[in-house]
């Protein structure tokens, strides 16, 4: 197993290693990926996906509320089970376990849903607890999926919430990424069983993008390496978007690194965390990063939940995980990556509008903070590892 260790990224010869092996050899896509930026449009297509269905539906998500969105969604998957379709929920027992939801529950599986919690707390087993799964994961038939960033939750609605609604990302993938989706599914449904190896293919040239997970045979620290991967490899830009961003990690070091060779990196991360202490072990990382050349954007009009990465206009990652230590190291995530232009594109043109509203923060700006605000850091610093 290769695993490559924080503390020697800045060695060249590491770092070409990881883009080799933590990188996949993709080929050129031709745009085959639908973006999802607003909750509605996003929820209203994967509905219409569930009433659509002809076989099976597998879904997955962190959170799940007991609200209107939380309702529409029990209902269609309530009524394909009742039709025949082989419908299975697995959702993640801290993120939306919370006691209102018992209703639905009872109403998917008197329809005869197929409902699971992904690893409720066990005093036998108590630190099993502390991985949770944060994937959002929607897959139909086999042959369409839905993945990103996006919990179901009236949040994410415009219609619901107004304009103060999250801002998120997500995307629909087709053909043999849904088949694989499918098999990321029946992993983590089945208590996490190791996907085969085919799952995760060395050469992978023939197709559009690959779904990664947390972990794979190579590396226990995948998606780490797969971002740090990229970065290494970046020769222009890197446009990075983090509801949390983690100091300290491989991650860090990397974007570090590429901007002190003159690539054009960029973080955006929210002015407002939740919780609040996130927020701090965040800005705990901006003196170094700003230090070393990378501009830092806060974005300013209502709450960031997004997680995306855009490398030289070509790789993009989409998907449920953060740039911080849960997400890369402890919990279930998963992501797509893609050498597809037209996705970069689309993508790298959020990112400028995203940018249009957020604030700059700069160096000198980040020397003047006050003591209060360093206080806060040191806390955030520390407790950056249970965040």
């Amino acid at each position: 197993m290769n695993v490559f260790h924080p503390a020697s990224e800045d060695r060249p010869s590491l770092a070409e290693a990881r883009t080799a092996i933590c990188v996949p050899r993709l080929g050129d896509a031709r745009g085959a990926f639908q973006l999802f930026v607003e909750g509605d449009v996003l929820f209203d297509a994967m509905i219409a996906a569930i009433e659509q269905a002809t076989e099976a539906i597998s879904m997955e998500s962190y959170i799940f509320a007991a609200d209107e969105v939380g309702a529409r969604f029990v209902a269609a998957l309530a009524a394909k089970a009742r039709a025949g379709l082989d419908v299975r929920v697995h959702l993640d027992a801290f993120g939306a376990g919370q006691r209102k939801f018992g209703k639905f529950r009872r109403e998917l599986e008197q329809g005869g849903v197929q409902f699971r919690w992904f690893r409720p707390l066990d005093m036998r087993h108590p630190l099993r607890y502390f991985q949770r799964n944060h994937r959002k994961l929607l897959v139909v038939d086999g042959r369409t999926a839905f993945l990103g960033g996006f919990n179901i939750r009236r949040l994410n609605s415009r219609r619901l919430h107004g304009p103060a609604r999250q801002r998120d990302t997500h995307l629909r993938v087709l053909g043999p990424l849904a088949a694989l989706a499918t098999r990321h599914f029946d992993r983590l449904w089945h208590d996490a069983r190791p996907l085969p190896a085919s799952a995760i293919p060395e050469e992978a040239e023939g197709i559009e993008g690959l779904l990664v997970p947390s972990y794979s045979r190579h590396c226990q620290k995948r998606l780490a390496c797969l971002h740090a991967g990229l970065i290494d490899m970046a020769q222009s830009e890197v446009y990075l978007t983090s509801p949390y961003f983690g100091p300290g990690s491989v991650v860090d070091r990397a974007l570090q690194v590429a901007a002190r060779r003159g690539v054009d990196v960029r973080l955006l991360v929210p002015r407002k965390s939740d919780p609040l202490v996130a927020g701090w072990a965040t800005r705990a990382a901006y003196g170094q990063l700003l230090s070393a050349g990378v501009r830092i954007y806060e974005y300013l009009p209502r709450p960031l939940h997004a997680k995306t990465s855009v490398v030289d206009a070509a790789w993009s990652i989409v998907g449920s995980a953060n740039l911080d230590y849960r997400s890369l190291f402890v919990n279930q995530e998963l992501v797509l990556v893609a050498r597809d232009h037209v996705l970069a594109g689309q993508l790298q043109a959020q990112y400028v509008t995203d940018l249009a509203a957020a604030r700059e923060i700069t160096l000198a700006d980040w020397h003047r903070r006050g003591w209060r605000a360093r206080l806060f850091e040191a806390v955030g610093w520390a407790a950056r590892r249970l965040l």
